[in-house]
């Protein structure tokens, strides 16, 4: 690839200074102050208004208003924005009318409740002015390449060119080699350079417009961990789409839309770590007995050495030992690290075989999600011996490994273990990655106990 082409479009600035910035940080906290503030005013009702506050933020995130937005008005966000205001006030109305029983503490309370929303949208007026300010002076700007050379892509180049208020910097374009050397838009390079361009030119960025690729091919190269960093956006191919918002986004005209997270990163992989933190160390605790009578029935069954000690493949590929209560020993650690399946060999005894079909020989893994190298759900930890196979084999088993493994995961809940197509499991992990939410590692988790409790395992 010839990068003198590239140089051109180097950094600025402002898009080096501000690449961290993501759209919550402003109005998150502005919502926070302006919902709390009429404690500034009377202490009467602070129950109620700290319930108010936390609940609004949440309808607030669940309905896309902390979601980054390249279109930028107030009028657009006001009807969600009042309806969730309007939601929360009356839930937490209701139930202090319940626990009061007076007519005066609750409309004393929803006084309160009206000025903390006038102050809320007042506060995203202002921010919203802001943002828009520092966008058209260039103060914020990302970097951003656009994949795909056909018109829609030269429009949208254009467009980011000319109008700095959808806060992108245009730095370059990709797209099949058929395309290099046609059209109005000189291309900086070919899909498969794409990795290398969003290093070279320091992108937060992607935007799809009119790729001639297929759509296979442009997932597994948008996979790359490299690319997997990027905020991807997208020109729906069906320009009736809707963004998840509830309401569309645009540049110039031209719809777009936020494509959800490929890896966790940021707050998502916060919340996901303090989850998994705090799981397991109430677990250790509440299980401690259970963890003890297993140590037993190990030792009873085969003497010293209870643990079972192997490599697995972590996160990004980082190996790590993994820790499980043993069920039989290996004859030497080559056959420990290539043989794919022991379910029946006879040298697993009457107590190992029970603690493997009901996955109580996984309990010290435990400790390995404390130690940060698993958490509590994820792709199961694979041998690098069947690691390096599978990848070969399937190209997108390797993707699987932009989060951390799990104790359980979508997959086995799902009725994949033991000798099941690994294409499958692989596609269900990446649908893991790719949709992960709270609420499906909690649901995850109730699946895996009644798997459990039917005594469903090897």
């Amino acid at each position: 690839m010839d990068t003198t082409t590239v140089l051109p479009y180097a950094s600025s600035r402002a898009s080096k200074r501000t690449r961290w910035l993501r759209a919550w940080m402003m109005a998150a906290p502005i919502d926070v102050v302006a919902l709390l503030a009429p404690l500034l005013l009377s202490q009467n009702y602070w129950r109620g208004t700290l319930v108010n506050a936390g609940l609004t933020i949440a309808l607030f995130a669940a309905g896309g208003l902390y979601r980054a937005r390249r279109h930028i008005t107030i009028l657009d966000e006001l009807p969600s924005l009042c309806g969730r205001l309007l939601a929360s006030g009356a839930v937490v109305a209701i139930i202090a009318a319940e626990r009061h029983d007076s007519v005066q503490y609750v409309s004393g309370f929803m006084q309160d409740v009206a000025i903390s929303a006038g102050l809320v949208i007042v506060g995203r007026t202002v921010s919203r002015s802001l943002i828009l300010i520092a966008r058209k002076r260039r103060w914020v700007e990302h970097n951003a390449i656009v994949i795909g050379g056909g018109p829609i892509g030269v429009e949208l180049a254009r467009l980011l060119r000319r109008y700095p208020q959808y806060g992108l910097r245009f730095v370059g374009c990709v797209d099949a080699p058929s395309r290099l050397g046609v059209g109005a838009l000189p291309l900086n390079g070919t899909l498969d350079d794409l990795e290398h361009l969003v290093r070279l030119l320091e992108c937060e960025v992607l935007v799809i417009a009119d790729p001639d690729y297929p759509e296979s091919t442009l997932m597994d190269i948008l996979l790359q961990p490299g690319n997997a960093r990027c905020d991807l956006w997208a020109v729906p191919r069906l320009w009736g789409s809707r963004s998840q918002g509830g309401y569309p986004d645009h540049v110039g005209a031209i719809p777009i839309v936020k494509i959800g997270d490929t890896t966790l990163s940021g707050p998502r992989w916060a919340i996901k770590r303090a989850s998994d933190v705090l799981f397991a160390a109430l677990a250790l605790v509440v299980l401690s007995p259970l963890l003890l009578l297993c140590a037993i029935a190990t030792f009873l069954d085969g003497g010293r050495g209870i643990f079972f000690y192997q490599e697995r493949v972590g996160r990004y590929g980082k190996p790590f030992k993994v820790i499980k209560f043993r069920s039989m020993r290996p004859l030497d650690e080559h056959e420990s690290q290539t043989n794919w399946s022991i379910a029946h060999d006879r040298r697993v005894g009457p107590i190992g075989r029970f603690m493997r079909r009901t996955s109580l020989d996984e309990l010290p893994q435990l400790w390995n999600i404390l130690r940060g190298e698993m958490s509590v759900v994820g792709p199961r930890p694979e041998r690098p011996y069947f690691v390096e196979k599978f990848s070969a084999e399937y190209p997108n088993y390797a993707m699987r490994h932009r989060v951390p493994v799990g104790l359980t995961g979508l997959a086995q809940v799902s009725g994949l273990r033991g000798d099941t197509p690994i294409s499958d499991r692989a596609r269900f992990d990446n649908y893991y990655v790719e949709n992960w939410s709270l609420w499906l590692d909690i649901k995850i988790v109730l699946r895996t106990v009644a798997e459990v409790f039917r005594g469903a395992g090897r």
